[in-house]
């Protein structure tokens, strides 16, 4: 089974229904799954936006039996990733934020991180097509839609990648518990920047390092290795927000 062929759950199949119906071409659910409001709405949405489901037994699901699917899974095509070069050159006024993820190989730790970034308002997340997790079902379940509502760019190299963010006035801005600077130190409230978070177990490698303007930490203050990923890529995420919402207010 293509793990980046179907959506799964309840919630994550209506927050597709609402968000990228025109990505699903077939919503599949369970004739043994309660028939609650959820269901009801599954199937009015599918309706509305000329999606196809079908009802069928709980046999058909035996492909999907690793994950909790609730009785529901639809059927997508893959999600579709943005070239980097096509991103810098329809890049929106005003300063621009994104994230890089630099061996994170935890699909659920990709969708958080793709989650907070949509939410946070940032403008892309950077994703290598090598040594990362690339967008699954649980990435996608993990992320609660927020996979339809930002730009996902896939690079071959993310040392080029940074180059050419570089090149285009970005700073780039890595994080490693060596870092010189504590992550809140860092003014964001006035360049173009992009976060590297590394892999769980390798964090970001040398040779990023070595290209970045900054290398920020997030201070521990009891002997404990570090913070999950995504756990970390949310404290820096939100002190850029925090900056930017303080500066806005300072301006009225």
């Amino acid at each position: 089974m293509n793990k980046n062929s179907y959506i799964y759950g309840k919630n994550s199949v209506i927050e597709a229904l609402f968000t990228a119906p025109n990505r699903i071409n077939k919503v599949l659910i369970s004739k043994n799954s309660s028939n609650d409001s959820k269901i009801t709405e599954i199937v009015n949405l599918a309706k509305k936006n000329h999606v196809i489901f079908q009802f069928v037994p709980k046999e058909k699901f035996k492909d999907y039996s690793d994950c909790p699917h609730q009785g529901v899974v639809a059927l997508v095509s893959p999600v579709e990733y943005v070239e980097l070069s096509d991103f810098l050159a329809h890049k929106k006024d005003g300063f621009s934020k994104i994230i890089i993820l630099d061996g994170v190989v935890d699909p659920h730790n990709v969708g958080a991180i793709i989650r907070t970034s949509a939410c946070a308002g940032f403008d892309a997340v950077l994703i290598p097509s090598r040594r990362n997790a690339q967008v699954n079902a649980v990435v996608e379940k993990t992320s609660a839609g927020a996979i339809n509502h930002i730009p996902l760019i896939q690079v071959n190299s993310l040392s080029t990648a940074i180059d050419k963010l570089k090149d285009n006035n970005y700073w780039i801005i890595a994080t490693d518990a060596e870092g010189k600077d504590n992550y809140y130190d860092v003014d964001y409230t006035d360049m173009n920047f992009a976060i590297i978070m590394g892999g769980e177990e390798t964090g970001v490698s040398k040779n990023n390092i070595k290209k970045s303007d900054f290398v920020v930490k997030i201070p521990m203050l009891r002997k404990f290795n570090s913070l999950n990923v995504s756990n970390a890529a949310t404290a820096i995420i939100y002190e850029s927000v925090r900056q930017m919402i303080t500066k806005s207010k300072h301006r009225v």
